[in-house]
């Protein structure tokens, strides 16, 4: 197993080439846990690593730390030592949420990858609105869109073909494909993506078949799957943590828990590209701070009551917008608070070192 099988290129090596003078070694994190990490190294040789101070300090927040499909430069020491992460490298995407609850903080879910895949179902699982939140985030980070409507055995064809429309007019750049895992039916699609050095990450509700497909591409069973619930009609999704998989045919995974929440972490630029039809019709309006909710000569709203505007997409796109300046405002927030509590540490390492020079002083008796 080479480097650029785990999708090392050109660009990585440039950026480490000041590493490699130091004896350190390039390796790809596939793993974390609340303790360590466990990375690959060229020749498939796995080991576990530990977070060095450095990088600790100089990650402004905790997205900044090192995530699984992140490069980073190891110290592998002497026999009997720790592992040690020295430096990471610059990513060339990562795709990311804001952490569920009232938190400010940015959690990176998978970091370099190349194809972000979203996995529904036309069920119960079907929503066009997180859709939305789920195509703004990948736009933002970059990588490309594909979708999968899965589950299509246990639905009509008919009803599986409408939902698939229902998403291609969602976005103008996402691939969506209707599959299903469990008759191994248009899997054939997802492998064609996935070629050597390419990373792509499975994200998506929890038991919408995640598992199930992760199986299939391994020819095995990688993640335990459980009975479907007669209930939601939905399977129990059994993955539990974030890990990196190098596919046997070619290319690399990441696969993630279950997504329960998909808040926004991107800017007010990526939202309005998401929205380009909502965009375009607001550029249309009479007043240029038209608030789009109810003002005398509002295009949007008329397009609403005419039709050609779904009302839910633009209710989703003003509801996007709030969540975006709540956001902005908890990020100054958090500024501010980060501030403070830099002058303060700073006042008080300055009294602490008066009062020691103070204290040498006294003991010198040049009091």
């Amino acid at each position: 197993m080479t480097l650029e099988d785990l999708g090392w290129n050109e660009a990585f090596a440039e950026r480490f080439a000041p590493f490699a003078e130091r004896g350190l070694i390039p390796a790809r994190l596939v793993r974390e846990t609340k303790i360590n990490f466990a990375a690959l190294l060229e020749g498939g040789e796995q080991i576990d690593c530990v977070l060095g101070g450095k990088v600790w300090h100089e990650a402004e927040n905790d997205a900044d730390l090192p995530s699984v499909g992140d490069w980073v430069a190891l110290d592998r020491g002497g026999n009997g030592d720790e592992v040690i992460i020295r430096e990471c490298l610059p990513r060339f995407s990562r795709f990311s949420r804001k952490m569920p609850g009232k938190s400010a903080q940015e959690q990176v879910l998978a970091a370099n990858v190349d194809i972000v895949v979203v996995v529904t179902d036309p069920g119960a699982d079907f929503n066009l609105r997180r859709m939305e939140r789920y195509l703004t985030l990948i736009e933002r980070c970059g990588a490309r869109p594909v979708v999968l409507l899965n589950k299509a055995d246990l639905f009509a064809e008919k009803h599986c073909m409408d939902a698939a429309g229902k998403l291609r007019n969602l976005s103008r750049v996402a691939e969506i494909h209707t599959t299903s895992a469990r008759e191994c039916r248009g899997l054939d699609v997802l492998r064609g993506y996935l070629k050597p050095g390419v990373t792509i990450t499975l994200v998506g509700s929890s038991g919408v078949g995640k598992s199930t497909l992760v199986n299939q591409l391994l020819g095995g069973e990688w993640q335990e799957t459980s009975e479907v619930n007669e209930v939601t009609g939905r399977g129990r999704h059994t993955t539990s943590h974030r890990e990196l998989v190098v596919l046997p045919e070619g290319g690399l995974l990441i696969d993630n828990p279950g997504v329960r929440e998909i808040q926004m972490w991107t800017d007010e630029s990526t939202l309005r590209e998401s929205f380009a039809d909502v965009e375009d019709l607001a550029a249309q309006c009479r007043f240029t701070d038209c608030k789009h909710e109810g003002d005398i000569g509002c295009v949007i709203q008329l397009a609403v009551e005419e039709g050609s505007l779904d009302p839910d997409r633009y209710k989703s796109y003003l509801r996007l917008e709030d969540e975006i300046e709540e956001l902005n405002r908890r990020r100054q927030k958090r500024r501010m608070a980060t501030e403070r509590w830099a002058k303060r540490n700073r006042r008080v390492k300055a009294r602490n070192l008066a009062d020691r020079i103070e204290l040498e002083k006294e003991e010198r008796g040049e009091a």
